[in-house]
């Protein structure tokens, strides 16, 4: 379970991650503007899991859809199932942020690393509330992949007791529901 929680929370979990200038005369939503985040923002939709030959399955792993007047885009991980979860994904400054609102009931903030490929998002680990991370379980790290805009990958890392979890580390790829 652990896997599923970590991995769902990196869906949505991220890209390449240069800071956008802002100009004056711009509106709320322009300035809030981030190449990660545009690209985050063409996940709007169902994503469901692929099968072993890469074809859609029936089951539903993420609703994502743009709020806050273009600025956030919220995630719903497997969405009506008993571990739903939560992502947002917004600007703060620069950078591209997001909190991910786990199932084990605590909230780690991840930053997009600038650096990233251009298909993808390394997301980094940089802080959260209502857990220790010297001791506690928690998100850590992940890669969201875009493969083509129907078909992503995503990648997780956990840590427990301050050290990665090999056994909590997992792969999910996904398609785009038509």
């Amino acid at each position: 379970m652990i896997r599923r929680l970590l991995a769902g929370g990196l869906m949505a979990a991220a890209l390449a991650a240069g800071a956008a200038a802002e100009a004056p005369n711009q509106t709320p939503a322009a300035a809030a503007t981030h190449p990660g985040l545009e690209r985050l923002k063409k996940l709007a939709g169902t994503w469901v899991e692929a099968d072993k030959d890469g074809k859609p399955t029936d089951k539903v792993v993420s609703v994502v859809k743009i709020t806050g007047g273009g600025a956030v885009v919220h995630e719903t991980l497997f969405p009506g199932e008993p571990q739903e979860m939560v992502s947002v994904y917004h600007r703060d400054g620069a950078d591209l942020v997001m909190t991910h609102y786990c199932a084990v009931g605590n909230q780690p903030r991840l930053k997009a690393d600038p650096k990233s490929p251009a298909n993808q998002i390394r997301w980094r680990f940089a802080g959260g509330t209502n857990l220790d991370p010297a001791k506690d379980p928690h998100m850590y790290e992940g890669t969201l992949t875009f493969v083509d805009d129907d078909h992503i990958e995503v990648a997780g890392v956990a840590w427990v007791g301050g050290k990665p979890a090999d056994d909590h580390c997992a792969v999910m790829k996904l398609v785009r529901k038509k």
